[in-house]
This record gives structure tokens, sequence and C-alpha cells, in this order.
């Protein structure tokens, strides 16, 4: 079910737009890799989908390695962590290389619509893997998907990671745009929570069927795909679906 669209946030002006990169714009292998990263300090099979978008996605790779290991009982996971994190490096390293990434056809149609409506866009992510994944990407429009931003804070080394906000105000400013005008897609709790944070309005993708987990964190608005996204009313600095919107305006 789709989240009801807070008045507050429908009457707000979002005129930029700010991406996540991880189960938004690609479906990389940075959840398997941490799952098979996971062996010598507990069982692999106890690293949900759930327990990885609850816990990791969105976080920077050391305190995503710390949150995984506390969650699992790992016992002394402070110390734990850190080889933890180089386990997931390598093997994500690994599985780029071998099987490479897949980026979700909704998100590069969503990107090219927002180009074409002239909104400022972003891309921002806490992995330093982001900007080579990106480059290796096509756009229907023709270009790669790292050249369609007007601004990219991604693999950067930052004083705070999600919950935090300062991933994407830094993204905002680097846009020229006022952090309480911006929208925010992001598919990880951690990630709605820093949109919040921030005063921005938060867009929740529940691709892998946790919406519940997003309207928690306080998503505005929560879709199964971003093709349920109307552009049309983003184009007025409305957030909306598609449908809602054609029954406004009927």
């Amino acid at each position: 079910m789709l989240a009801t669209l807070d008045a507050t946030v429908a009457a707000a002006a979002i005129t930029a737009c700010i991406f996540d990169v991880d189960g938004v714009l690609l479906a990389s292998p940075h959840e398997r890799a941490w799952r098979e990263a996971l062996a010598p300090y507990a069982n692999p099979s106890r690293f949900t989908t759930a327990m990885y978008q609850a816990h990791v996605a969105g976080k920077p790779r050391a305190a995503g390695a710390l949150a995984a290991l506390e969650a699992l009982g790992v016992v002394d996971a402070q110390s734990k962590a850190r080889a933890y994190a180089e386990r997931k490096q390598h093997r994500l390293e690994d599985l780029v290389r071998t099987d490479g990434v897949r980026a979700y056809p909704d998100a590069l149609r969503l990107v090219d619509a927002l180009r074409a409506a002239g909104m400022p866009i972003a891309v921002a992510s806490s992995s330093k893997n982001a900007n080579e994944m990106l480059r290796n990407v096509m756009l229907p429009s023709g270009i790669a998907l790292i050249d369609a931003f007007g601004a990219n804070v991604c693999g950067r080394d930052l004083a705070h990671g999600k919950p935090d906000p300062e991933i994407f105000l830094i993204a905002a400013s680097e846009l020229g745009s006022a952090a309480a005008d911006c929208l925010i897609v992001e598919d990880a709790p951690a990630g709605i929570e820093a949109a919040r944070a921030g005063g921005m309005a938060g867009l929740g993708v529940a691709r892998f069927g946790d919406a519940r987990s997003l309207h928690d964190a306080g998503a505005d608005l929560v879709v199964k795909t971003l093709d349920e996204v109307s552009v049309d009313a983003l184009r007025t600095g409305s957030l909306t679906t598609v449908r809602l919107h054609e029954m406004t305006h009927a």
C-alpha cells in the first residue's frame, strides 16, 4: 500500500532531487558481499535482506560492519568490525568484476525524465564503489549515468554517515538548492531518517517488500517502483503518484 501524502509536503516547493545509489539506481551486489563475508563471524544465512535494509543499507562501510555484527549478537563486535568491512570490500570488488552491476530501468527512466524537465538532480552515496558503478551504466537518452547529475557526492570521506543528513546537505548545497526544497530518493530507513533530519522530503522505494520500515522512518511517500512517481507533479513542486495526480486533474 502507498503512503498517504501529508498535505504540508504536497504544498512544498520541491525544486531538486537527490538520489541514493545502491537499491535506488543500481542493484549492486553490496548485500551479497556483506552476507558472504560474514562466515568467520556468524552464520551467513542469518544475514537476511530485512536485516540488511534495517541495519546496514545506506551507512558507511565501517558503521555498517559494526551494525551488522551487533545486530547478529557477535561477541566483541567492535574489535571484529574492521576486518569484516575489509572482507566485504574484497568480496564486493570480486562480484562487480565477475558479475557486473544491474541498473533499475524505472530509476533510469525517472532520471532521464527529470533531466528533460530541467530539474536539478544529484547523486549521493557513502559507497566508495558508487562512481565506478555509475560510470558503466547508460541512460536511455544515451549518456553515462554518472554524467546525468549536477552534483555528485559519492564515496567522499565525511564526518558523519546516515542517518546524519550531512551527505544530503552537501548535495543540496552543491546543487545551489535549499535543503527544504529537495526530495531525497532512498531505499533504506537510515536514508529516510537522514532526509527528515535535514528538513528534506523523503521518497521511499520499497523494492524488497519493506514499505513498513520506510513508512516508520518518516517517508512522505513510499512506492514499489519509481514509475509510480508523477513527474508532472514534481515539475510543479509536488510529490504524488501518477494515479493520484491523474485523479486530481481529471
